[in-house]
């Protein structure tokens, strides 16, 4: 179950206000023991109340003296250099959380811009800005235009600092196909051949095409011949 948020207020009763000292003061102690054990530093923690004749000290009120004289021993200069009190430290949150919101405020600015410019090239009218917000339209599409233009020149720097690509290989067709050439005596012997080949060869295509027969008759296939029941 979520516990529920504690209001940072001074507590009027006075039974609360102790068992809630108590409480806390026993936290904070176990929070500073675990703190010296993993980082492995020296710590104490001495709480005053109007309540108690005696401070409660951790990790003894002798080692929490001791430890105080070194820290005054110090010089000045390395005593307080990461010392704040409570006016500092707020003034530093409020200067963090200032920058912040400025940031998203700049961020916000940018995205309202960029959607402007979308909304233009998709055939809204401009002429309703005001005379900030078209300052900043002007400002953003200016910025735009020259992050392309020095991304150009980059590229164009890239490629005319790079080196020119290799020739490509002559491979011969012999090489390609993996038969090697043959001589002029073999090819005119291979045509010689198909030749003689050809004119000993009956022209049968020619027959077959022709429908006369040597007889001057018209030939006529009795096993391929038209069914009957084509002829009524």
């Amino acid at each position: 179950m979520a516990r529920n948020k504690v209001k940072l207020a001074w507590i009027v009763n006075d039974a609360t206000r102790r068992a809630t000292l108590k409480k806390r003061r026993k936290g904070l102690i176990k929070k500073v023991r675990e703190l010296s054990i993993l980082c492995g530093v020296e710590a104490c923690v001495v709480v005053y109340t109007p309540h108690e004749n005696q401070p409660v000290a951790w990790p003894s009120l002798q080692e929490a003296v001791q430890m105080m004289a070194r820290f005054k021993s110090m010089p000045e200069i390395e005593r307080s250099r990461k010392m704040v009190n409570q006016e500092a430290f707020l003034h530093q949150r409020i200067a963090k959380l200032l920058e912040q919101l400025r940031r998203q405020q700049r961020e916000n600015r940018e995205i309202e811009m960029t959607w402007l410019t979308w909304e233009g090239f998709h055939g809204r009218s401009l002429d309703d800005l005001d005379v900030e917000d078209a300052s900043a339209l002007a400002w953003s599409v200016e910025t735009k235009l020259k992050e392309v233009n020095d991304r150009r020149e980059e590229l164009l720097k890239r490629l005319a600092m790079a080196p020119p690509p290799p020739p490509m290989p002559v491979v011969p067709a012999a090489t390609v196909t993996g038969m090697m050439p043959l001589p002029m005596e073999r090819i005119n012997t291979v045509n010689q051949g198909h030749a003689a080949e050809g004119s000993q060869r009956p022209n049968w295509l020619m027959d077959m095409m022709s429908p006369w027969s040597e007889e001057g008759q018209m030939y006529v296939d009795p096993i391929s011949s038209w069914p009957d029941s084509l002829f009524p």
